[in-house]
């Protein structure tokens, strides 16, 4: 039967191979995420500033007098949620690497117990480590994923509505 004290040993040496590779690209992966939320952040308060939705924009001092203005702010949102997409893909992509380096670990394993018989319950082990933490993080990623999805999606919905506000405010402006 195997104890506590016989799997810390090579659990310490394996997170100090191929799996420390694997947490360290999950903790960039994290901060990127928490970098993406930020900015998804500055997005939402660009669309509903100030505390209003872009329905009460005819209460408050036009955002936009000309079609000048209009353009540059159209120009500015069309930027802000393609950088959106951009940094929601890239985040996506980094996700799904997970999986396939815990399955990359697992191969490295097992590829010397094909050589050394012998050696084969510790390249099992280490095998099994790093399907272990591919699928940990790949989970955990995924449900972070689940939280940032509709942030971006609902912030994509408030761009279009604020444009098409701004739009009818302008031409309500011109109108003697």
């Amino acid at each position: 039967m195997l104890r506590l004290n016989d799997l810390l040993p090579p659990i310490r040496d394996n997170l100090l191979g191929y799996d420390l590779l694997i947490i360290l690209t999950a903790i960039g992966t994290l901060g990127y995420f928490l970098f993406i939320l930020l900015y998804t952040g500055k997005v939402y308060s660009t669309i509903y500033t100030q505390g209003y939705l872009p329905d009460d924009v005819d209460d408050e001092e036009p955002v936009v007098q000309t079609r000048a203005d209009l353009k540059k702010m159209k120009s500015r949102l069309r930027n802000m949620r393609e950088t959106s997409e951009k940094y929601y893909t890239m985040f996506v992509t980094l996700t799904g690497i997970f999986p396939l380096m815990g399955i990359l670990g697992t191969v490295i394993s097992l590829i010397p117990m094909v050589q050394d018989i012998q050696n084969m319950q510790g390249n099992f082990f280490v095998a099994l480590t790093s399907t272990l933490w591919g699928l940990v993080f790949a989970i955990l990623f995924k449900i972070l994923d689940g939280t940032l999805y509709p942030r971006i999606e609902g912030n994509n919905r408030g761009i279009d509505e604020y444009l098409e506000k701004l739009e009818s405010k302008l031409t309500e402006l011109k109108k003697p």
